[in-house]
């Protein structure tokens, strides 16, 4: 594991799920103090200085993260365990979104439909090539289709972050199709 690779799942940890682990406080919708995360991270021995903190959030692939428009303050852009209110848009979604799973969940799944679990929300992506590499973190993927447009017409809310995760409660079974591409 590279060490851009150690402080991304650092910076995870503390600002998804245990900001308190480095000494961290988040503010109602998930900010920190830039300086702060810095001191935390010096305190851990990474290395890291503001470059390298700027390049890890500007070039890391699923843009996890996201700095202030003063640069100022860091939060990760969802995936929270952690009581945060994102102030996401509410936005009408595309008529289907993605899902990466593993097999042996499937079988859940299609019983109960798709759970934010210790998460805030259900995280679905716009393609299918994402959801493929999200699936593969745990395994061989198997892709859902998830018919976001019918589920929103039943009055189902979806969020939009800026990296374009889309964000909902729960996902019911009926509105999973399997496999996709």
């Amino acid at each position: 594991m590279t060490d851009d690779v150690r402080i991304s799942k650092m910076l995870s940890l503390w600002l998804r799920h245990k900001p308190d682990a480095a000494g961290l406080t988040l503010d109602a919708q998930g900010w920190t103090d830039v300086d702060a995360v810095l001191g935390a991270l010096a305190q851990a021995g990474t290395g890291c200085d503001w470059q390298r903190l700027l390049r890890i959030v500007e070039e890391s692939d699923k843009q996890r993260f996201e700095l202030s428009a003063d640069a100022a303050r860091i939060r990760a852009r969802q995936g929270h365990s952690v009581q945060v209110e994102l102030d996401w848009p509410e936005t009408a979604p595309p008529e289907y979104l993605y899902h990466g799973t593993v097999e042996s969940a499937l079988p859940a799944v299609l019983t109960d439909g798709l759970k934010p679990m210790r998460r805030h929300h259900v995280h679905l992506s716009p393609d299918i090539e994402t959801a493929r590499r999200v699936g593969a973190r745990r395994g061989a993927p198997v892709i859902l289709t998830i018919r976001a447009a019918a589920l929103h017409a039943t009055g189902q809310s979806f969020l939009l972050t800026s990296n374009q995760v889309w964000l909902t409660a729960r996902v019911p079974p009926d509105h999973i199709e399997t496999p996709a591409g």
